[in-house]
């Protein structure tokens, strides 16, 4: 006659089932999606496997645990309390499965919207609202997990309803004090939908010249060109003015300004700028000009104008032509560089 099985061990038997039928079945899953991408080797089942192979394999076990405690005979408050804490371990893993979809829409959206297309207005306004709808839906499942794990405790809810009674005078001060936070919020969803500012957009702000790198709830980090990062409150974008070479669009206007003899020959000038324009990769073939914009009680102010593809290629053509500029008149005009006149007339013999 054999010995009956101690009802510890049948628990631990029921629960070892449950972990690995749920592990059993993460694997078939995980091995369905792998068998697909192997025909559709799309980047969306790529992002899937990657992003939720994780949490999922940790929430399968979990919820057939969680199943399995109605078949597991115990004291009813151990048994209350492991149920406490596995469906809590539910709560949090679901949460992140959440978040990681979140994270797979994103990549969908990134990999449909890209970036490195020269003209890339259309991707930039549809990632700065990505960006900022993905941050605050991440920000609201953190605050509601959280809350319900909290919730689920005796102890908590009896705190709650006590300081119910200094509700309203603690919501006036958390006002108070979270009206900062809140502006910054709204600022937010402000630029996030009506976009003064864009991902990769070129700013000129505080006097730097620089890239929007990111956009969180409270800040904007804008990347300076020489590898520095300025971190602005994102108010300041709604209450300051600063400048948007991009805002419309990728393409600008650049500038030369050269100062020279009033006896220097315009047309040749226009000639060499048309060729040292043609011969650049830069110029996009817009704009080409040269005018005489002001004159000095000594020289004259030439601008040439011309345009390019966006603000780094307009910068190097504007460097490009003003060396190339500078080399043809020292070299064909050296008598039309700025001079200073000095008339001398000679003493009346006596």
């Amino acid at each position: 006659m054999g010995y009956p099985i101690p009802q510890f061990l049948q628990n631990v038997i029921i629960a070892l089932c449950a972990i690995g039928t749920g592990l059993l079945l993460k694997f078939i899953i995980r091995k369905t999606f792998n068998f697909f991408s192997r025909f559709w080797a799309t980047f969306q089942i790529q992002s899937i496997v990657r992003r939720l192979n994780g949490p999922v394999g940790v929430f399968i076990p979990l919820l057939l645990l969680n199943i399995s405690l109605s078949f597991m005979v115990m004291d009813k408050t151990p048994k209350a309390q492991l149920n406490r804490i596995i469906e809590i371990a539910l709560t949090i893993t679901f949460a992140l499965i959440l978040i990681r979809i979140i994270k797979v829409l994103e990549d969908h959206f990134y990999h449909k919207y890209d970036l490195s297309k020269e003209n890339n207005l259309k991707e930039r306004k549809i990632r700065t609202q990505l960006q900022f709808i993905r941050k605050f839906a991440i920000s609201l499942i953190i605050v509601i997990t959280a809350a319900i794990v909290l919730l689920s405790f005796e102890s908590m809810r009896k705190i709650g309803t006590s300081l119910l009674a200094g509700v309203g005078v603690g919501g006036i001060i958390i006002g108070f004090a979270a009206q900062k936070s809140l502006g910054n919020l709204l600022a937010g969803f402000q630029i996030a939908f009506t976009q003064p500012i864009r991902i990769d957009d070129v700013l000129v702000v505080e006097g730097e010249w620089g890239r929007v790198e990111e956009i969180t709830l409270t800040y904007v980090v804008i990347s300076i060109w020489d590898q520095r990062r300025l971190v602005l409150p994102i108010t300041y974008f709604i209450e300051k003015p600063f400048q948007n070479w991009t805002r419309v669009s990728a393409q600008l206007l650049g500038t030369v300004f050269l100062y020279l003899d009033y006896t220097i020959p315009i047309p040749p000038l226009r000639d060499e700028l048309t060729r040292l324009l043609k011969s650049s990769p830069l110029w996009d073939q817009r704009v080409n000009v040269v005018q005489v914009t002001d004159n000095k009680e000594q020289t004259v102010e030439v601008r040439f104008l011309m345009s390019a593809r966006n603000s780094s290629q307009a910068f190097d053509l504007r460097c490009y032509v003003r060396e190339g500029m500078i080399a043809y008149i020292r070299d064909n005009y050296p008598d039309n560089l700025p001079k200073t006149r000095l008339e001398y007339t000679s003493p009346i013999p006596g």
